[in-house]
């Protein structure tokens, strides 16, 4: 077994000092565990000065094992199923497309030019020539949706190494410039195909130098990463903006105005969702609080509960909305569910500790959004109305 030692010099330059190496083929355990540290030395001083600034000296066998191709998809595949369960996502953001563009499309009927795209219809009268750029689209939701995991993952490395240290990436098993390699890879077609291809490049760049700008904290880290409720303010929009991005590609494509009450409605029903999740999950009984800062913590039990529920009271209003023009029986649905919702909510208030909150919400979700699904698959197989 071969001895050796390295330290990381300035900017993430990696210098190796002398020592006794195996002769075998490839190096020995010694060199490979050398070859490691160097190479986290060069990665480390990468990332951190935006610049791959790293000289890694020796060691071939170590950063062979380090940099191939292999070593990178394994640690990707690490990532991925412990951070971003890949088809799960993909079927998330398919979903998410398709229920917008097809709300757009039904609850805007009445707005349909007489020069929107001929094509097979369904039974509901609703033009259906899909083709590529519905692809592009439901690809782009599902690429955002990794950048902003990633992103998050760069953003609190620091902190998760603290508080979450047994994650991918804080815990050391991926590699920080192996996620910033997977969005570039990622999102470089989708950036060209959305500019290339589709009706809305406008909005697609909105959407991108949104994510962008909240990457960095929209400039002010020091005022808003302390800040729990004002970091809720300023990076949960970013979904009503890549609702828009959706709302705008149908729209363009049938000729519907963008400035319409359904579309308003469609925007806000698909944000409330993932605004109570962010919520409810930094939520928990006191005995559960940690060195985390949760919502909980800052303002009690009771407070961000409520706020959940009026924040619903909303959704179910605009949900209605929506779901009257396709069924107007459905509104009880909606309306049950909330019911439902209200009651988990009183239980959690007066025993925080029997549940997760988010659990519960997660739950109300999967079933106001299968519901509205439902409907809307009905609606387009022409199943009453």
């Amino acid at each position: 077994m071969g001895l050796c030692s390295s330290r990381a010099g300035p900017s993430g330059v990696c210098i190796r000092r002398p020592g006794r190496h195996s002769a075998r083929a490839g190096g020995g355990d010694g060199d490979r565990a050398c070859g490691a540290e160097e190479g986290r030395a060069f990665l480390a001083g990468t990332v951190e000065n935006g610049l791959s600034t790293g000289v890694v000296v020796g060691g071939i066998g170590g950063l062979g094992t380090l940099y191939s191709l292999t070593g990178v998809m394994k640690r990707v595949r690490v990532y991925l199923k412990e951070m971003f369960p890949p088809f799960a996502r993909l079927c998330l953001a398919v979903m998410v497309f398709f229920e917008i563009y097809f709300l757009v499309v039904l609850t805007n009927r009445s707005q349909l030019a007489p020069t929107a795209p001929a094509g097979p219809a369904a039974p509901a009268g609703v033009p259906l020539n899909l083709g590529w750029q519905e692809v592009i689209g439901a690809v782009t939701i599902f690429a955002f949706l990794l950048t902003l995991r990633i992103v998050d993952d760069l953003k609190d490395y620091y902190t998760d190494q603290r508080l979450f240290p047994h994650r991918a990436v804080p815990s050391g098993r991926v590699l920080r410039r192996d996620i910033v390699t997977v969005m570039i890879a990622v999102d470089t077609p989708v950036i060209v195909a959305n500019l290339l291809w589709m009706n809305n490049p406008v909005w697609f760049v909105v959407l991108a130098v949104y994510g962008t700008a909240l990457s960095m904290w929209f400039f002010a880290r020091g005022k808003i990463q302390p800040n729990l409720p004002l970091a809720l303010v300023t990076h949960n929009p970013v979904q009503i903006v890549m609702n828009l991005y959706i709302i705008s590609f149908a729209c363009y494509k049938f000729d519907i105005p963008m400035l319409t009450l359904p579309n308003a409605a469609i925007a806000l029903t698909l944000y409330f969702p993932g605004l109570i999740w962010e919520i409810s999950r930094k939520v928990r009984a006191p005995e559960d609080e940690t060195e985390y800062v949760t919502y909980s913590k800052l303002f009690g039990v009771r407070r961000p509960v409520v706020f959940i529920l009026v924040v619903m009271a909303f959704d179910v209003i605009t949900t209605s909305y929506l779901v009257y023009r396709l069924y107007p029986w459905s509104i009880t649905l909606v309306i049950a569910a909330y019911l439902w919702l209200v009651w988990q909510a009183v239980l959690f208030i007066r025993q925080p500790g029997r549940w997760p909150l988010v659990q519960r919400v997660q739950w109300y979700e999967y079933v106001a959004e299968g519901t509205v699904v439902a409907l809307i698959a009905a609606h387009l197989a022409g199943w009453g109305g």
